[in-house]
């Protein structure tokens, strides 16, 4: 299945405030907020978020592509966009 990266971003986006920062705005979620620097993602919920990933966009995500490309949303997105 072939996605957009603005469609990734988005998709990705409402997922991680859903389930890792309720109630927090949007507009505070950007693009490229670090989400394992600034405590957003951990082991955990990174695990969570390829399960996500690879359910919602058909793709496999490697082990190494969970810790070099899960920086950012932008990142994450980038990724999804080479797999499709």
């Amino acid at each position: 299945m072939a996605a957009n990266k603005a469609e990734v971003r988005e998709r990705v986006r409402d997922y991680i405030l859903q389930e890792f920062l309720p109630g927090e705005s949007r507009e505070n979620l950007k693009d490229d907020t670090p989400l394992t620097g600034s405590g957003i993602l951990d082991s955990v919920s990174t695990l969570k978020l390829v399960t996500f990933i690879e359910s919602t966009f058909g793709i496999s995500v490697e082990p190494h592509e969970a810790s070099s490309d899960f920086g950012t949303i932008e990142e994450i997105a980038a990724l999804v966009e080479r797999k499709t």
